[in-house]
């Protein structure tokens, strides 16, 4: 079993293939559909239901998150996260595979897989290329869903693997830890508006778009590529690391790819760009837009 998992945090289409046909998902395995699409363009529920790996279960990110939150996606309390993932068949013993349909390969499993390990589950991994290549590569799906019975999960939130909006204002002056963007370039920078929002970034962060850890075909990039970009940037993986984003997904990227270069304690600021906009003040959102205008 475990030469198939990559580093842990990825498994093969054919490793999960294998334990599917093998009947192994189950009580000790289980697989989860984490997509998320804007409503107007796919609707990820309606496609669950007509297509996914067999055994899969539907992760909704809308439903387990915190819902009296003004931030889209901030992180549920222990108690709602256990509840929820515990109605899914999923106990602290449980192997936990997840997945998604995005076109490039993989875009919100990672934001799950960071959710089980904030919570303090480990044995947690993503299907590496995603469903878009499970299907390419002709692996089995199914439109059955399969009702797993509920089991007991106990959350106990991890602070290492967080940060709030104070901390990352307190480091802004400190620079107590490295902070990596993963948004796309031109929202970095503050050039292109994002969802109707005024893009820009938080003083000190790196860009590092988060496609870039992608092949073409939509697979992880190999540990020694990884690697490199970290360099390239500048980017210290023996040193503290937080990761951001738009609002709290593609940051998991920079967590995961970090992780399969041995380290894992790469920090997601939950909130990122989405609340850091609204709540810091000017001079601390950074922006080429404002120096053009």
């Amino acid at each position: 079993m475990a030469a198939q998992v990559l580093g842990r945090a990825l498994v093969t289409a054919k490793w999960l293939s294998e334990a599917v046909r093998a009947g192994r998902v189950g009580v000790g395995l289980r697989v989860l559909d984490a997509s998320w699409y804007p409503p107007q363009e796919r609707n990820a529920r309606q496609e669950f239901r007509e297509s996914h790996i067999p055994g899969a279960s539907f992760f909704d990110i809308e439903e387990c998150r915190d819902q009296s939150s003004p931030y889209d996606f901030m992180l549920p309390s222990e108690a709602h996260f256990a509840d929820y993932v515990g109605r899914l068949g999923i106990s602290n013993d449980t192997h936990v595979v997840v997945y998604d349909g995005d076109k490039v390969g993989t875009f919100y499993a990672p934001r799950a897989w960071w959710m089980f390990r904030v919570f303090g589950h480990r044995e947690v991994s993503v299907l590496n290329g995603g469903f878009k290549n499970w299907v390419k590569e002709g692996h089995p799906v199914t439109a059955e869903v399969s009702q797993p019975a509920p089991a007991v999960f106990k959350a106990k939130l991890d602070k290492a693997l967080l940060k709030t909006f104070e901390e990352m204002m307190e480091n802004v002056g400190s620079g107590q830890f490295q902070v990596v963007d993963s948004r796309p370039e031109g929202r970095f920078r503050g050039t292109e508006l994002d969802q109707g929002l005024e893009s820009g970034h938080i003083p000190g962060a790196v860009n590092m778009p988060f496609q870039s850890f992608l092949t073409e075909t939509g697979h992880e990039k190999s540990i020694e590529e990884i690697q490199q970009m970290f360099r390239e940037k500048k980017v210290d993986l023996s040193k503290p690391l937080t990761a951001t984003c738009r609002k709290g997904v593609t940051a998991c990227h920079i967590a995961l790819a970090a992780y399969l270069c041995g380290k894992p304690d790469v920090a997601v600021y939950d909130g990122s760009w989405s609340e850091w906009f609204h709540r810091a003040p000017p001079q601390y959102k950074v922006s080429e837009m404002k120096r053009n205008k």
